[in-house]
């Protein structure tokens, strides 16, 4: 599933009402039929009241058309136009003209606070004042307005974006942004819907389809791909009848420091769960008996150094390896780390203290093998690209950083995104018990594992965010998020692959939670 602009999906608008031949009346007839079918759906005829507000420009046409539709089909509907202006879209004055031909309840017109409805906990508020085309903050008795929506307990419905967000801008007033309880978003879902500083209005969202030109859809490059269920299946490689353990890699884990062992165990396993043939744990002399007791299944390398990692070396060439977890950030071990950064053929994954180096040593960075991975939190995120004022910000230095370096950044958060160049991918599956010490060392593992049997780089990247949240999602349905640990994660990372291929159980998949 791709993520547009908002110039983009203007464009797009243009494209398939010249291409096929339909009016922009009868693409927003569409568009409010499918929010009609949604609701009629799950309403079937129920008479809690519904209040449709409207702004002035197509969005509040589309809550015209939704208005008019309830009318005919007999629903206890009041529509309100936010009357603040007197320009008004040429759609809106179609709409708002059939709507006065099917009842005598015509559209209230608000011109102040003073024409505020009263509102029952039991009934759905529909929010159709601004759409994507917003270019500033709502103000005056309108941002009221929005305020004293918000203050209803009642269910709040938005039309394809809570008004008061920008698609694929930062917030101009949080104060002035619907708090929506579900959206139905139009053909793709927006950016910001992913997004931790304007994510939080749209806890829930679906998208509908309203025919946008698929040709166009198909070859305009969006501003970011969303990972869901369908393409994490294609990213699976199937295994061979007649493989053996050599063929999916061995893979080298560099991790732990005195009191910190537990990172490499975390990481080592995390591996071993993903598929990799062989791991290897190299620790400092201190974990020796930490990893062979912990996972017999894993070979352990030390360092000559008992508390920290001073020198990697060992004896074979691996296929894949992580570094960073638990490794601390003294000289001696940045040293280490600048000599296998020097030295190796092999792809990297770097974590948590691999991360603290590079970003106090420039020269670290340098020399990292190209689409060597990144897996920062944001705290080392900020340490690697400096302070952000907002989110989009936020992924725009990103983006910069890995085209610069020629790196892939896993930024990791409630919706992990993975950049590269100039490309962003959203990961949909995880949760908030995943907030965790350790979560972080078993995705560091997952990817390295992935690596070892052969994923490119970036695949082995989003496909390993995808698996390590849809582990943590199937944990949390015996133990819920406040129990949720680590290790509970690598449990289920075999159940993950599984759940790929089991038959779907609701529409949950596509929706943000």
């Amino acid at each position: 599933m791709k993520i547009f602009s908002a110039k983009q999906l203007h464009e797009a608008d243009k494209v398939t009402t010249k291409k096929h031949d339909i009016t922009k009346l009868e693409l927003m007839e569409r568009a409010g039929s499918q929010i009609f079918n949604w609701l009629h759906s799950r309403m079937q005829g129920a008479q809690v009241p519904v209040h449709i507000f409207c702004g002035i420009g197509n969005n509040g046409g589309d809550g015209l058309v939704l208005g008019r539709l309830l009318h005919e089909h007999g629903y206890n509907v009041h529509v309100y136009v936010a009357n603040f202006t007197d320009k008004r879209s040429k759609c809106f004055l179609v709409n708002y003209d059939r709507i006065k031909d099917v009842t005598k309840n015509w559209p209230k017109l608000m011109t102040s606070e003073e024409d505020f409805p009263e509102i029952n906990p039991e009934d759905i508020i529909i929010d159709a004042l601004f759409g994507i085309g917003l270019n500033r903050p709502p103000e005056g008795w309108v941002k009221e307005l929005i305020k004293y929506l918000n203050s209803k307990k009642s269910f709040k419905l938005a039309i394809d974006i809570p008004s008061g967000m920008y698609a694929d801008q930062a917030l101009g007033d949080a104060d002035a942004v619907l708090k929506a309880s579900h959206t139905l978003t139009f053909q793709a879902p927006k950016l910001s819907f992913f997004l931790p500083e304007t994510g939080k209005f749209v806890p829930y969202f679906e998208v509908l389809e309203i025919g946008l030109d698929p040709e166009y859809l198909h070859e305009t490059e969006p501003l970011a791909q969303v990972i869901a269920k369908p393409e994490a299946q294609q990213f699976y490689k199937q295994r061979e009848k007649y493989a053996h353990k050599g063929d999916y890699g061995h893979t080298l884990i560099v991790a732990g420091s005195y009191g910190k062992m537990g990172a490499a165990v975390l990481s080592t396993k995390a591996a071993y769960k993903t598929g990799a043939g062989l791991v290897t744990a190299f620790v400092p002399e201190c974990g020796y008996d930490i990893l062979q007791v912990s996972i017999p299944e894993a070979m352990t390398v030390t360092d000559k150094e008992d508390d920290l990692i001073t020198a990697i070396n060992v004896d074979f060439e691996p296929t894949a390896i992580a570094v960073g977890m638990g490794i601390g950030t003294s000289g001696e071990t940045v040293l280490a780390l600048d000599s296998l950064f020097s030295t190796t053929k092999s792809p990297l994954v770097l974590d948590a203290d691999a991360l603290n180096c590079i970003s106090e040593n420039e020269s670290l960075l340098k020399k990292l093998p190209e689409l060597s991975v990144l897996t920062p939190h944001p705290g080392e995120l900020k340490r690697l690209i400096g302070d952000w004022e907002d989110d989009f910000e936020k992924l725009e230095k990103t983006k910069n950083f890995a085209k610069k370096y020629n790196v892939i950044v896993v930024v990791k958060g409630a919706n992990t995104i993975v950049a590269v160049e100039n490309r962003l991918y959203i990961n949909t599956t995880g949760n908030p018990g995943m907030a965790t010490g350790g979560s972080g060392d078993v995705l560091s593992g997952m990817i390295a594992g992935l690596l070892s049997q052969g994923y490119d780089p970036l695949i082995a990247s989003v496909f390993g965010a995808y698996l390590h949240g849809s582990a943590g999602n199937i944990a949390t349905q015996d133990i819920g998020f406040e129990a949720l640990t680590a290790s509970d994660i690598i449990a289920h990372i075999g159940p993950a692959f599984l759940e790929l291929f089991a038959p779907e159980a609701s529409e949950q998949e596509t929706k943000n939670a």
